[in-house]
C-alpha cells in the first residue's frame, strides 16, 4: 500500500510519535491508523504524546553561524524554569547547528543529526520524556548570502546564541568582512528594537499596504476636504507609514541621525564597496502563542484535591479581570 505524507501527518497528530516513526509504523502495518498506532505503543513511540497538546509558549530563540551561512530556530517549552534548563539550551543549539545543513524547513531539520549522531525529532521526543514538559521546534530559518555576511543578533540572551529575540540580516557586500559583520551585526539589532516588515518599500504585503491606504483615505474624507487634498493627505500619511514601516526608510537606532539607507551609504567608505541587504528574518519568542492564564496557587490545590475557598476564587476572578 502507497503510504501518503497526510496518513503520517494523521498519525503523528493522534500519537505525538517522530515523522519518521510514523511512517514506518504505516508501512509495518500496510497503512492500518489503528494498527500503527498500536505498533507505536508496543515500542514505546507513544509516552509523550499526552504531552503534545499543552501550551509551549516559553523557550528560546538559538541562532548558529557558519561562514556566509546563518541559521535560527525557536524551541519552545512550557516554562521559562525548562527554558533555563543547560541540558535544554544545548538541545536548543545543537538543533541550530544542524539547521546549517538542512534548506532550513522544519521537516529537513528534524530529520537532521546533532553533532552526537542523534536525529532532531528523535532528541527532542527524549527530552519531553526526561524533563516532563512539551517540548517543540516551532519554527526554523535560514539566511546565506553569496559575498558578504549573515548579521546576527541575540536579544536578553540567557547563554551564548540563545535569547529572547533573535535576528538574521543578509548583508551582500565585496567588502571587508570584519567591518561587514559589524554593520550587520548593527542592523540586525535595529531590527530588532525596531520591527520593520520590509526591507524596501515595494517588498511590502500588497494587501497591507492598500488596507493602510483605504484606511487613510476614509479618514481624510471624513474632515470634509475636497479629493484633492484627501488626495495629497493620503499621500502624505503613506510617506509616513513607509518611514516607519520600511528597513531602509526607518531612522537608524544607533544613530538618529541618519535612516538605516544612509548609515548603510556611510558605512561603504569603511568596508571598501558597496553594501546591500538581502533579507532578513526576526523571531520574537512565543509571538502568536495563546498563553493559558492561570492561578498557580489554585493548580495546586486542585492537584491536592483541595477545594477552592471564596477567597481564592476572587483572587482568581481578579485576574481574570
Amino acid at each position: 500500500m502507497n503510504i501518503t505524507a497526510a496518513m503520517v501527518k494523521d498519525l503523528r497528530e493522534k500519537t505525538g510519535a517522530g515523522m519518521m516513526d510514523c511512517k514506518n509504523a504505516l508501512v509495518e502495518t500496510k497503512g492500518d491508523m489503528e494498527g500503527a498506532v498500536d505498533w507505536l505503543r508496543t515500542k514505546g513511540l507513544v509516552k509523550a504524546a499526552g504531552k503534545a497538546g499543552r501550551v509551549a509558549a516559553e523557550g528560546v530563540v538559538a541562532v548558529a553561524t557558519e561562514g556566509k551561512r546563518a541559521a535560527m530556530v525557536e524551541v519552545n517549552s512550557e516554562t521559562d524554569f525548562v527554558a533555563r534548563n543547560p541540558d535544554f539550551q544545548k538541545l536548543a543549539r545543537g538543533i541550530a547547528e544542524a539547521a546549517l545543513s538542512t534548506d532550513g524547513t522544519l521537516d529537513r531539520i528534524l530529520e537532521a543529526k546533532l553533532s552526537n549522531g542523534k536525529v532532531v525529532e528523535t532528541a527532542v521526543r527524549e527530552a519531553i520524556a526526561g524533563i516532563g514538559e512539551n517540548i517543540t521546534v516551532r519554527r526554523a530559518a535560514l539566511v546565506n548570502v553569496k559575498d558578504g555576511v549573515v548579521g546576527s543578533y541575540v536579544h536578553a540572551a540567557v547563554a551564548p546564541g540563545l535569547g529572547k529575540i533573535g535576528v538574521l540580516v543578509g548583508v551582500e557586500s565585496a567588502g571587508k568582512s570584519n567591518g561587514l559583520e559589524a554593520i550587520g551585526k548593527q542592523v540586525a539589532m535595529h531590527i530588532a528594537a525596531a520591527n520593520p516588515l520590509a526591507i524596501r518599500v515595494e517588498e511590502l504585503d500588497p494587501e497591507l499596504v492598500a488596507r493602510e491606504r483605504s484606511i487613510y483615505a476614509e479618514q481624510a474624507r471624513a474632515s470634509g476636504k475636497p479629493e484633492s487634498i484627501v488626495d495629497k493627505m493620503v499621500e502624505g500619511r503613506m510617506r509616513k507609514f513607509h518611514e516607519e514601516a520600511v528597513l531602509l526608510s526607518q531612522i537608524f537606532v544607533l544613530d538618529t541621525e541618519k535612516t538605516v539607507a544612509k548609515a548603510l551609504e556611510s558605512a561603504e567608505v569603511g568596508v571598501g564597496g558597496a553594501i546591500g541587504l538581502t533579507e532578513f528574518v526576526c523571531f520574537r519568542l512565543g509571538e502568536g502563542i495563546e498563553k493559558k492564564s492561570t492561578n498557580f496557587a489554585a493548580e495546586v490545590a486542585a492537584a491536592a484535591g483541595i477545594p477552592r475557598t471564596n477567597a481564592n476564587a476572587e483572587d482568581q476572578d481578579d485576574e481574570d479581570e
